[in-house]
């Protein structure tokens, strides 16, 4: 593998999960029923409270320190403080007493943006040579979400960074209710995959993976959204753009492109995903940036002969799609590369 590129997809390193939502949303009921989910084995789950997550003393079997060991052979720890120092610490933690984890969930708060710590699970060296952000996972209230993501920045921020939405309550609400939160979930994020607490089996499975880019189906999954849409409803726009290359793109001038992307549109820069396929590589590697934060490219071997030409999605904010597409034509053509329609 090039030296300038991160470490591989499925290179060892523990997948994470980031389970977020706005208060009330339900996110600590979905956490409690993950919680005792046979599957949930070998997880270590980090969460805001232990006081919010009613664990009866049948379900836990040992404590260790701060970690509270389940039943099912879930780990449990709380944040008391910085999270990066938390997740080093359970690290440690896999040469002592506990039980080996193979991957991690990590609970937000309720008002938390999830921007800092995607941010921090992709670009802090210490994180990221352990751990690689897998998915994040919101939950939002069919009940009084159209009201929260209209009002609170924080749960507008959640369900535009999610891959997957879980829409809670909606047992308490009608189909036509129900039908307008999701379409203002989609017009927030079109990239993301829409799930419902009461009537989906909301298994670990169904949180995990949603980063693995380990066939090309997951990566086709990763990268797929609905058609570009805008919502115009929110004060400032959200709109979901594709740029896509038909040959293999030089990384320099690709990075400098992305550089001068984040520089110029951080906070406009809700997140990007991409795969590209760049001149001299044997294989694709994966992009993923949340606002003016890059995690280095990640080479995907198994992937090789499998994709071709390179597809960037971007979720953004208040910015004209008409911009994008003019600057991203601009680079292909100075680099002697055609558009695609993958």
């Amino acid at each position: 593998m090039n030296e300038r590129f991160g470490p591989r997809d499925g290179d060892g390193r523990l997948p994470v999960a980031l389970l977020t939502g706005f208060l009330g949303s339900g996110k600590t009921t979905l956490l409690n029923r993950l919680l005792r989910h046979p599957a949930m084995a070998k997880t270590a789950v980090v969460i805001n409270e232990f006081g919010e997550i009613p664990l009866d003393q049948h379900f836990v079997e040992k404590s260790e320190g701060e970690v509270v060991v389940l039943a099912n052979g879930c780990l449990c720890c709380s944040v008391q403080g910085d999270l990066e120092g938390v997740i080093g610490t359970l690290f440690a933690s896999r040469r002592g007493n506990l039980p080996v984890f193979e991957r991690m969930l990590i609970e937000t708060s309720g008002l938390a943006d999830p921007a800092p710590i995607m941010q921090m699970l992709l670009n802090q060296p210490l994180v990221i040579d352990n751990f690689s952000l897998d998915s994040v996972v919101a939950t939002v209230d069919a009940v009084h979400g159209e009201r929260q993501l209209r009002e609170h920045e924080e749960a507008f921020k959640q369900a535009a960074l999610a891959d997957r939405v879980v829409f809670t309550k909606t047992d308490l609400c009608g189909p036509e209710q129900t039908r307008a939160i999701e379409r203002r979930v989609a017009a927030i994020n079109p990239a993301a995959s829409l799930l419902h607490a009461a009537k989906d089996e909301i298994s670990p499975a169904r949180l995990f993976g949603g980063g693995r880019l380990d066939s090309l189906a997951s990566a086709q999954q990763w990268l797929s959204h609905r058609a570009a849409a805008s919502d115009h409803r929110h004060s400032v726009p959200v709109s979901c753009h594709t740029l896509t290359a038909d040959r293999p793109l030089p990384w320099q001038a690709l990075n400098l492109w992305l550089r001068a992307l984040r520089i110029r549109h951080a906070e406009r820069l809700l997140r990007v995903k991409g795969i590209a396929n760049l001149q001299g590589e044997h294989a694709p590697v994966a992009l993923h940036g949340v606002h003016h934060v890059f995690h280095p490219p990640v080479a995907l071997p198994h992937l090789a002969g499998e994709v071709h030409g390179t597809r960037l999605v971007l979720i953004t904010r208040d910015l004209p799609g008409e911009e994008l597409e003019a600057g991203w034509r601009a680079f292909l053509a100075e680099n002697g590369v055609s558009l695609s329609h993958l």
